[in-house]
């Protein structure tokens, strides 16, 4: 663990996630009916979606651009929404409307919905239990299957459920990424940027926070098989922004990431870094 004075603020979180798409319409039309995201803006070939006023992805448009699985990039980008009978309003809104899933976990912490949009970006819908329960136990996190009956019977009917949209207060509650090797993003993510370590699967996954969260930043190396990044063109991560709670903390963490011998690059939200595997992070306030 980093000394107190190098860990990044406990209040950081992350902000938009932005992703290459091959077809703009299709993926707005795929996240508006299915996932339940509204569009807040869009505008030559890029498209902002976002539940209630809060930006949680960006999608730029790109083609004739291929799904990048394989490589280094995106395991899938976890939404959190504020409750549990808001995960159950989802999940009755995907079985009457056929919206094909990827997978229903328990992981302890959470309880999780897994799927993936047309360009096979992988997308996690989840709600956290009370942080009371995993507080300092975060190391029990696993994958068990889902109750989906416990999970629905918080909704009177199931059935009949009205679901619109995913409610405001929804936010990108971690990303986990496609790495190449653990030890290396490790070392980056908990001594360079200052964020905690809070479990690991040897050298195949480890997950990472900051404030005590259960995860903020996830990592594996199950699909990516220590490739390289996508090539260009690629329907594929741009980049996963970390918002940090005043510029004199994000100052505090390009600093490392100068001493560290990488030079971020300026970006239009922030300063842009890359972890070991090349995933790209804008850094903001």
């Amino acid at each position: 663990m980093p000394a107190s004075a190098d860990r990044i603020a406990p209040t950081t979180s992350l902000g938009p996630v932005h992703l290459t798409v091959a077809d703009l319409r299709r993926s707005i039309d795929y996240y508006r009916s299915a996932i339940g995201l509204s569009v807040l803006e869009r505008s030559n070939g890029l498209a902002s979606l976002g539940a209630g006023e809060t930006e949680l992805l960006v999608l730029v448009e790109e083609p004739g651009a291929r799904p990048a699985r394989g490589h280094t990039g995106l395991f899938h980008v976890a939404l959190l929404l504020p409750d549990r009978p808001s995960l159950a309003r989802w999940l009755a809104h995907a079985a009457r409307d056929g919206v094909q899933l990827s997978g229903l976990s328990d992981h302890y912490v959470s309880e999780a919905i897994y799927l993936r949009d047309p360009d096979e970006h992988g997308l996690e819908l989840y709600a956290d239990r009370a942080r009371e329960l995993w507080e300092g136990e975060v190391k029990r996190m696993g994958t068990w299957p889902l109750d989906v009956d416990d999970l629905l019977s918080v909704l009177a009917d199931p059935a009949t459920e009205p679901f619109e949209s995913l409610p405001g207060g929804t936010v990108v509650g971690h990303v986990h990424l496609c790495v190449a090797q653990i030890p290396e993003v490790v070392a980056f993510y908990r001594d360079v940027l200052g964020f905690d370590l809070m479990a690991a699967l040897g050298d195949q996954a480890a997950f990472l926070s900051a404030g005590g969260y259960h995860h903020h930043i996830g990592a594996n190396t199950w699909e990516s098989r220590g490739a390289a990044p996508p090539p260009p063109g690629s329907a594929a991560l741009r980049h996963a922004t970390i918002v940090l709670p005043s510029l004199e903390d994000r100052d505090r963490v390009v600093e490392r990431v100068v001493e560290a011998g990488q030079e971020p690059e300026h970006h239009p939200d922030g300063r842009l870094v890359r972890d070991p595997s090349g995933n790209s992070l804008v850094l903001t306030v």
